[in-house]
């Protein structure tokens, strides 16, 4: 039997970055996101056998994984990501947490702070250095999802479908995606997946931030972040404020200016929590 080896999993829904500890150097490896509101056990095993296991160091024994992903707050949505990793590695440990508790750990290690993911989707919690102590609901991509790339993205749908763009942003627009408001509509209301769809449209913000218009709409979506998720937590005002995920990597010094703005005090920025986990469980 090979050396034994332990996986850290950051799922979102667009994509999972895994950590593996134990291998001759520390990897970092790459998958299709998991989510266990829009796939089963099924397709997430295929997920690990078909994308992950591949790229795994040639005879490793899987002896832990640390999976930490969306949607995990609910009991049978960690009994389906158990399933799947134990169909796959039946002998290892399965240690399955939400985001929310991989990005305190990352950030914060055992110290308190405000913690946010700004990614496809949004979250945050107030995090005592152990526990999650306070969770303002994260409500998905119809109902809330402030500040994230579905947010955002949905933002720049709805100002090229209205047609609010100038005529410069309108052709930029169409240059880039080459689409129409009957392929659009098709893939919101009809295929899976639309947050990852919506997201994807969050990249013409950071093409084209000198731009006003782009401006107001990156200012509006952080700031109805701060307004319906960090203004909740009292917390805000005496510890650091922490941000996770590629919207907060990508618009750092937007956050900066909110957390000026409203005299809070800014904490770190990770584009991803692996660093910081792979630290926390080292």
């Amino acid at each position: 039997m090979g050396a034994g080896i332990k996986l850290i999993a950051d799922s979102g829904s667009t994509k999972t970055e895994w950590g593996v500890l134990g291998a001759d150097q520390p990897l970092t490896l790459n998958t299709q996101g998991v989510s266990p509101y829009f796939q089963t056990a099924e397709q997430i095993k295929a997920i690990l056998d078909t994308e992950l296991a591949p790229q795994l160091p040639a005879g490793s024994h899987v002896d832990a994984v640390y999976f930490y992903g969306t949607g995990l707050s609910q009991p049978k949505n960690i009994q389906l990501v158990s399933d799947a990793i134990k169909a796959v590695w039946p002998d290892a440990v399965a240690d399955i947490q939400h985001d929310l508790m991989g990005a305190a750990r990352s950030l914060c290690g055992h110290e308190a702070g405000v913690v946010s993911i700004l990614g496809t989707g949004s979250n945050s919690c107030y995090y005592d250095g152990e526990k999650i102590i306070k969770n303002n609901p994260g409500l998905g991509y119809v109902l809330g999802d402030e500040g994230s790339g579905a947010y955002l993205g949905r933002k720049v749908l709805q100002y090229y479908l209205y047609q609010s763009f100038d005529e410069d942003l309108l052709a930029r627009f169409d240059y880039k995606y080459n689409t129409n408001k009957d392929e659009i509509l098709e893939n919101v209301y009809r295929k899976p997946l639309a947050n990852r769809y919506l997201a994807g449209f969050a990249t013409f913000l950071s093409e084209n931030r000198e731009h006003f218009m782009i401006q107001n709409i990156l200012e509006d979506g952080l700031n109805d972040f701060f307004f319906n998720h960090i203004y909740k937590y009292r917390e805000s005002w005496t510890t650091s404020l922490h941000f996770t995920g590629g919207i907060a990597w990508h618009f750092r010094d937007i956050l900066r200016e909110l957390c000026e703005l409203y005299e809070l005090p800014m904490g770190k920025v990770l584009r991803t929590p692996m660093e910081g986990l792979v630290e926390y469980h080292r």
